[in-house]
């Protein structure tokens, strides 16, 4: 709708309304579209609060159900460790070249002036002792392998009937013991016998009645009663042991018989040796001649002596018997294990021992890696500081190469990250002048011992250089790197969230089966650029594990 008001020269407000002149003397009515933007917003905000309100009323009735988890399976991957960093374009000057290790130097493939290629060996350090540690570490290799192998293949018939032999052996063993020990025993029983009834009944009056009598009269009376009343509990004593022994054989309990036997062998032991006192103290006179005393003396010397001996017989003849039992149980038992087959803890634990000895053979390989000093770049050598013989230190310059190409690429990398980085890592790098399609190979040509302070954060200032002489390059262009500093292939792998970490040991929830996972202990090795981390141990191929929201 259009006013014509001829007095109006400019625009002016009327409300929130507003009109404007035209230029053959019209006003503009706008008041219908403003009305119509408002309009259009209340529609939006009407639309967004009914969202919002639904979103809350269903996580309020509906977010707080059990528990889901979601299940990741254990599976061989490769894991490349990458650094990212951004840096500038400049041109290039040179490079210097250093050994990561002390050493001596052994050999100088090239001289001042020479032109070298990317890769070709410059320079090496004596690295004896560490090719003897390579050797000796893969012959262990290859010995953990073979028993890894044995454990897989179980055992061997043969072993076993060797096995079987040894409890052949040891069950003939324990029978010979038996029957040494109840020799023992039937001779302890004829010595102490002997002793009694043969030499110290001498010396009584009655010796196997109720009222034995001595026929001499000792100093001593009150010895001389004990003595009478223990000959006759002694008598008692040797009638129940030699009836005993008919009916004692391989079969019987003879760790509780031989308890008995010493019970008895100390008892009359101790019947002697007061014996021996009451005779001792004997003076030769009318009624006790001296040759009667003397023998006295002999023959109570002689029994305690027979005595003395059957002990030690029958202790020597039970432990032996110890011994042959114990050997029969250690030989069945390993006959037993042996025929059970290899248990499935010793196969991981041979596992592990065989991954340990191939961990260590690639250590020797990385430390022998740091012997050899390789160009970078294809250049020119311009410089030498060292030769042969000389010793060197870590990360001092060696060579100096210009390169061929005609400019490099200088960025800061945080100390976070330093330790990752290598002399001689492949990078990927791409210029903000051309998009992240087109990639420029590069590799890390220096690395700057000290530290570089960017908003009081350390860095360390590391160089690059293009492996192609492309005329796309110019100075000052942004370059963001992917610096490619590990890399494993074909290692077991989880996601990185996976993994949780308490009092320095890495955990998975792993899933056998059951409503709650179980917490599983880990070693982990390289962690990926890709949000992978590779696992030593702990998990095996197959395995599910949950993987923890990001």
């Amino acid at each position: 709708m259009f006013i014509n008001i001829s007095q109006c020269q400019k625009p002016f407000k009327v409300g929130i309304i507003r009109w404007k002149l035209s230029s053959d003397g019209d006003i503009i009515y706008r008041y219908n579209f403003i009305k119509l933007k408002i309009m259009n917003k209340k529609i939006i905000y009407a639309v967004l609060v009914a969202i919002t309100m639904f979103l809350l009323v269903y996580f309020y009735f509906f977010g707080q159900g059990n528990d889901v988890y979601e299940y990741v399976v254990v599976d061989v991957r490769d894991i490349v460790q990458e650094v990212s960093v951004t840096g500038k374009v400049k041109p290039i000057s040179s490079a210097s070249l250093a050994f990561d290790r002390v050493g001596r130097i052994s050999k100088f493939n090239v001289e001042v002036g020479s032109r070298v290629s990317v890769g070709e060996t410059l320079a090496s350090l004596d690295s004896a002792e560490l090719v003897a540690s390579l050797l000796q570490s893969e012959a262990n290799v290859r010995v953990q392998e073979a028993k890894l192998d044995e454990l897989k293949r179980g055992t061997r018939v043969e072993d076993i009937q060797v096995s079987q032999a040894q409890v052949d052996s040891a069950t003939v063993a324990l029978a010979d013991a038996k029957r040494g020990l109840i020799e023992k025993i039937n001779d302890a029983y004829t010595k102490s016998d002997d002793a009694i009834r043969s030499r110290i009944d001498r010396m009584f009056s009655n010796p196997k009645s109720s009222h034995p009598e001595l026929i001499f009269v000792a100093s001593d009376t009150s010895l001389s009663d004990q003595i009478e009343f223990e000959r006759f509990i002694i008598e008692g004593l040797l009638n129940d042991w030699g009836k005993s022994l008919i009916s004692l054989s391989v079969s019987s309990d003879l760790d509780k018989y031989v308890l008995g036997v010493s019970e008895n062998l100390e008892k009359i032991k101790y019947f002697l040796d007061k014996v021996s006192t009451a005779v001792s103290g004997l003076v030769a006179n009318s009624s006790l001649t001296q040759t009667t005393l003397d023998t006295y003396k002999t023959e109570t010397a002689t029994a305690r002596t027979n005595i003395n001996s059957s002990i030690s017989a029958v202790n020597t003849a039970n432990e032996k018997l110890r011994t042959e039992r114990s050997d029969l149980n250690i030989a069945e038992q390993q006959l037993t294990l042996k025929k059970s087959g290899t248990p499935e803890e010793q196969l991981r634990a041979q596992e592990a021992v065989l991954e340990e000895a191939r961990a260590n053979v690639s250590n020797i390989r990385a430390q022998l890696g740091k012997t050899v000093l390789k160009s970078p770049i294809a250049g020119i050598v311009t410089k030498k500081d060292f030769e042969v013989g000389e010793i060197v230190s870590a990360n001092t310059p060696v060579l100096y190469i210009i390169s061929d190409n005609k400019f490099e690429i200088e960025a800061n990398v945080s100390e976070a990250d330093i330790a990752k980085v290598n002399i001689g890592d492949s990078a990927r790098v791409t210029l903000d002048a051309y998009g992240s399609d087109i990639i420029f190979p590069s590799i890390v040509t220096k690395i700057d011992p000290a530290e570089t302070m960017i908003e009081g954060v350390a860095t360390y200032k590391t160089t690059f250089n293009f492996l192609d002489n492309d005329n796309r390059i110019k100075s000052g262009m942004t370059a963001n790197i992917d610096i490619m500093t590990d890399k494993k292939e074909g290692v077991l792998a989880v996601p990185q969230r996976a993994v949780s970490s308490r009092n320095g040991d890495r955990f998975v929830m792993l899933y056998v089966g059951k409503d709650v996972p179980e917490e599983k202990k880990i070693t982990t090795g390289l962690r990926g650029s890709d949000g992978f981390i590779e696992v030593l141990s702990g998990l095996v191929i197959r395995d599910k594990i949950i993987s923890l929201a990001e």
